[in-house]
């Protein structure tokens, strides 16, 4: 029998890791291609994506309440729906924040060393792999240090950024067409900005008092994250206009002149400690996915190993790390984003019909709300870019064509 984990974080310090998790992709990574989409309409796709992420923190709050365990929507559609929609769940996790943790680790790459962003990456992935396999209070503690810097230099930003001259609705060579479908799109990539809170979901089992912790947490996290997506999304069309933010690789620099250098270093390292941020976690939450999946038999009983010492998934954690690492020798930051958003999207559908089973309900859960998610999900998941949803849906169905194979083996072996 696998070694339990330990009850070690408070509602502040689980707080602190869900707004880590969120805000080292959000803010760096998706306004430019969301933008693109949706062009001066970004706002709405910020609150339409706000919407569906709404209702996925409330089934994750009420769902991690009744099974405070780790492995999050994996663990509560196995013990809601049953085994086959539980693994679609951890599958879709597990694939889908690994191609986040590669989109984080290029991010980090990207701004702090470019030219060199690859190598930089992995040695990223490298170092903050060992922080986690040092325990989850350490994670928690080096998440609360990142957004302490992260933030204030994200409100400068905002404030920065309204005080210029409005630019409108700038033309550019990126053709902006506000329309229904280019605002669902771009929903759709910015989701992948507020995935963050599944993290403390799936660190159920190290939270105390988890069922009046989880969900102030997961509320907390979120409520923040959205304020704070809106104003940036306002303040980014204010200085820069929708055609140039549409086609910036790094927009909230550009929000400064040319000659001010300073501020741009400091958004560059905000940039780069955000990323560590949510690579920190992200890695943290896929290993104790893959440690609950192993519980039940879904991945290979390997990734039932727990540190004595540290009460660490070791095995999970180093695992998730070499295949983050082949992630990125291999894709772009534009990619992995997309293949994380449908996984993502998946992963939560599958949560929102878990919490639509459950009899007892609090109040912010509703079951009219859990039904909005599911639907919410299964319509962002599928306008997002066709290579994205082809390649993530062949994925999803490799593993669960590994799964029935496995099943089927056992069978014979029991028989």
């Amino acid at each position: 029998m696998s070694q339990a984990l330990n009850r070690q974080l408070g509602g502040f310090d689980a707080t602190t890791v869900g707004v880590g998790s969120m805000i080292g992709a959000g803010v760096f990574v998706v306004f430019a291609p969301a933008a693109v989409a949706a062009g001066p309409l970004l706002p709405l796709a910020v609150v339409l994506a706000g919407i569906v992420a709404y209702a996925n923190a409330a089934a994750s709050a009420q769902l991690a309440a009744v099974h405070p365990f780790s492995g999050g929507a994996y663990l509560y559609g196995r013990r809601q729906l049953g085994a086959w929609p539980g693994f679609l769940a951890g599958w879709s996790f597990v694939t889908g924040k690994s191609a986040s943790c590669a989109a984080m680790a290029l991010t980090f790459g990207l701004y702090a060393a470019p030219g060199w962003e690859k190598p930089t990456a992995v040695a990223a992935v490298a170092a903050l792999t060992a922080v986690n396999l040092l325990g989850v209070t350490r994670t928690a503690l080096m998440t609360r240090i990142i957004v302490s810097l992260v933030v204030p230099v994200l409100a400068f930003v905002i404030v920065a950024a309204f005080a210029r001259p409005d630019a409108g609705t700038a033309a550019a060579a990126v053709p902006l067409e506000a329309s229904p479908w280019g605002v669902l799109q771009a929903a759709a990539l910015i989701f992948f900005a507020f995935a963050g809170y599944a993290r403390i979901a799936t660190m159920g089992e190290e939270v105390r008092d988890p069922s009046r912790n989880i969900p102030r947490a997961i509320f907390g996290a979120f409520g923040f994250t959205l304020a704070l997506y809106l104003l940036l999304a306002f303040a980014l069309l204010h200085a820069l206009g929708a055609g140039a933010l549409a086609e910036s690789t790094a927009p909230l620099t550009e929000v400064f002149p040319a000659g001010e250098s300073i501020p741009a270093i400091a958004v560059t390292i905000a940039a780069a400690l955000a990323s560590l941020g949510a690579l920190l976690a992200l890695i943290s939450g896929i290993a104790r996915t893959s440690l609950a999946m192993a519980r039940e038999g879904d991945l290979p009983r390997m990734f039932r190993a727990v540190s004595s010492r540290h009460a660490t998934p070791f095995v999970a954690e180093v695992t998730t790390a070499v295949v983050v690492v082949v992630l990125l020798l291999v894709t772009d930051i534009l990619t992995v984003v997309g293949f994380s958003s449908f996984g993502v999207l998946i992963y939560y559908a599958v949560a929102n019909l878990s919490a639509i089973t459950l009899s007892s309900r609090p109040w912010y859960a509703p079951r009219a709300l859990n039904v909005i998610g599911l639907l919410g999900c299964l319509v962002l998941a599928f306008t997002l870019p066709p290579v994205s949803v082809l390649t993530m849906a062949a994925v999803l169905a490799l593993g669960l064509g590994g799964r029935a194979i496995a099943v089927l083996v056992r069978r014979r072996h029991a028989s």
